[in-house]
C-alpha cells in the first residue's frame, strides 16, 4: 500500500493499493498522542501490526510476515538457504578489495 500524499491540516490522505493511479481517502485521527489512519475495509491488514517505512514523501505499510512456527516451515526455510550455497565451496573467499591510497596532508 502506498500513501500518495498527506495533508495533515485537512486530515485526509490519498492512498492507492489495488489499482495504480486510483486514490481513495482515509481519515487521520489522534490516538494516545500518536497519529493514526482509519483504513477502509478494502485496505485492512490481518494481524496486529504492520511494517512501516518511508520512501521520499511516500509512507509504505506492509504486512508483517508470520514467523515460521512449524517444523515443516522451518525445514522449508533451511532448504531455501541451502539452495543458495555452492556445495563445492561452502565458505568462499570474499571478493578482492582495492584500497586507494590517500595523500597525506
Amino acid at each position: 500500500m502506498y500513501l500518495q500524499s498527506v495533508d495533515t491540516k485537512a486530515a485526509v490522505m490519498a492512498i492507492s493499493r489495488k489499482t495504480p493511479g486510483v486514490a481513495e481517502t482515509a481519515r487521520l485521527f489522534s490516538s494516545g498522542g500518536s497519529q493514526a489512519v482509519r483504513l477502509p475495509k478494502a485496505y485492512r491488514f490481518e494481524g496486529g501490526e504492520v511494517r512501516i517505512r518511508k520512501e521520499g514523501d511516500a509512507v509504505i505499510l506492509e504486512p508483517v510476515r508470520k514467523k515460521a512456527t512449524t517444523q515443516a516451515e522451518l525445514d522449508a526455510m533451511w532448504a531455501r538457504i541451502d539452495a543458495l550455497m555452492d556445495p563445492d565451496d561452502p565458505f568462499p573467499d570474499p571478493p578482492p578489495q582495492t584500497i586507494t591510497p590517500v595523500e597525506p596532508w
